[in-house]
């Protein structure tokens, strides 16, 4: 992690704002607190989200909670509605029924108050291919408002150790170095929440025990992160609490600790849970 937590203004960007921010290689333009913990226990509340795409239903009534300061995880195999439960609570889609809150605010009536005050990683990595991974760095310190955006971004791309791809075009970098850019970005403002899909999957051993030391001390800061993910064992090791979602219904949620409390390892206990549904 890097020495100096980056830090920046937490205002949300109003959905009138216009920024534009120009590629000088590409030459193209892309527009678009108290010394007490907070009163609100629970920082993101799901309360009978549903979301269908025709007939297809992707997620049925999913009802959950997730505390300050945990790190939560979202298990469940491909195709089990893990990505659009994260879209619809950063506001990207709207739930067909039900609610949520994400730091007091509803994601469906005030999608950029939301996405303006966490950290977001989707599940694939789509940088601006037009600008350079310095030039998206920058464009996100404008779009956010953060001061010292230079020296920021800097300490990311050291710590994440892709320094010498700075000037390189988001289209030219590999996938691994993508993720690196995405991951920076997410955390540039120094969010208390981040909401990250499948964050380790492109990095090799080292980067990925690099980050997962990382997530644990942002969490250990008093931070909270909702983590989507299918590797189940990286989610035993680092998760306090884990949900699991199959075929979009909600199997449990809980804490990883009673799992393994139990005597049972978290892949165990997840394949107990997706074959019984499955064969019921």
């Amino acid at each position: 992690m890097p020495e100096e937590s980056p830090t920046g203004k937490h205002g949300t960007v109003p959905e009138s704002a216009c920024l534009t921010y120009k590629s000088r290689k590409a030459g193209i333009s892309l527009s678009v607190s108290g010394a007490g913990p907070p009163a609100m226990t629970a920082v993101l509340e799901a309360q009978g989200l549903s979301r269908s795409f025709g007939k297809v239903e992707a997620v049925r009534s999913v009802s959950f909670s997730v505390d300050e300061g945990a790190l939560f995880g979202l298990l469940g195999p491909n195709g089990s509605g893990k990505t659009t439960m994260i879209k619809m609570l950063t506001g990207q889609i709207r739930p067909t029924s039900g609610s949520s809150r994400v730091l007091g605010l509803d994601p469906a009536a005030d999608p950029i108050g939301v996405r303006g005050r966490i950290g977001i990683i989707p599940e694939q990595e789509t940088p601006p291919s037009f600008l350079t991974a310095e030039e998206y760095l920058h464009f996100v310190g404008e779009v956010r408002q953060i001061s010292g955006i230079e020296a920021k971004a800097e300490r990311w791309f050291q710590f994440l150790e892709f320094e010498e791809k700075r000037d390189v075009l988001c289209k030219d970098l590999s996938r691994g170095t993508r993720q690196k850019l995405m991951l920076a970005q997410a955390f540039l403002h120094d969010p208390v929440l981040a909401l990250i899909d499948e964050p380790l999957i492109n990095f090799d051993p080292i980067m990925q025990q690099k980050v997962k030391d990382f997530l644990a001390g942002y969490v250990k800061k008093g931070n909270t992160l909702f983590l989507c993910t299918h590797i189940l064992e990286i989610a035993e090791e680092i998760c306090s609490d884990v949900a699991i979602l199959n075929r979009g219904d909600l199997l449990h949620v809980g804490k990883t600790a009673e799992i393994l409390r139990d005597g049972k390892h978290l892949p165990a206990f997840f394949l107990e849970k997706v074959g019984r549904a499955s064969h019921a």
